[in-house]
């Protein structure tokens, strides 16, 4: 038989912490092993609590769920925490993340895919639900676009290099001549600052440009 979960709870809202227990003292291979109403105990205890997977709030009277994943982080490195809150807004979603959190997901979860994100953590997975997925890939795809000082016609033919094509293939790909894709890398070695297709390849794809 494998293992029991173990998972330990830091929310404020009494009524939606019960429920939690409920849910994993209920249900087999899941156990809550200690429950907290803000960081500040949770981080007091720590030192003597192992838990496979945190649940963590953000929005918490005193210390903040993600300043409080910070300092648990500098007890237990190792420990996974799981965001768990009613707000998707992106700098919460960031700031977790990069103060080492393990996934992020919002209070409407199904119980059934919460225990499966748990799941996935204690194996080492990172979760996170559609909502905040698409949010998240959003972000970046919006920082790409805004941030590359390619065209998209330069992305294309910097794209294309980096199949190992030459000037020529690249030129019968994108039905132009091959003075035109000589143009376009000469444009594209300005703009990134380099001197060579490998130099620019690896710069745009190094900063999600192609």
């Amino acid at each position: 038989m494998s293992k029991e979960i173990n998972v330990s709870i830091v929310e404020d809202n009494i009524i939606y912490k019960d429920g939690l227990e409920l849910i994993l003292n209920s249900t087999p291979g899941f156990s809550c092993i200690k429950s907290f109403g803000d960081c500040e105990s949770a981080i007091k205890a720590m030192a003597d609590l192992s838990p496979d997977v945190l649940l963590m709030d953000i929005e918490l009277p005193g210390m903040s769920g993600i300043e409080g994943v910070r300092e648990i982080k500098k007890i237990q490195p190792d420990l996974d925490i799981v965001m768990l809150t009613d707000y998707g807004k992106e700098n919460y979603i960031f700031e977790a993340l990069k103060a080492g959190a393990s996934g992020y997901m919002t209070k409407t979860i199904q119980p059934s895919q919460l225990l499966e994100n748990i799941k996935i953590v204690k194996e080492g997975g990172s979760v996170m639900s559609p909502k905040i997925a698409k949010m998240v890939t959003n972000h970046f795809k919006q920082m790409s676009e805004k941030e590359s000082p390619l065209t998209e016609r330069e992305t294309e033919v910097l794209s294309l290099a980096g199949d190992y094509k030459n000037n020529k293939e690249i030129a019968e790909v994108l039905f132009i001549s091959v003075d035109t894709i000589r143009t376009h890398f000469k444009n594209i070695y300005e703009k990134l600052k380099v001197h060579s297709k490998l130099e620019a390849y690896s710069k745009a794809s190094k900063e999600n440009w192609i």
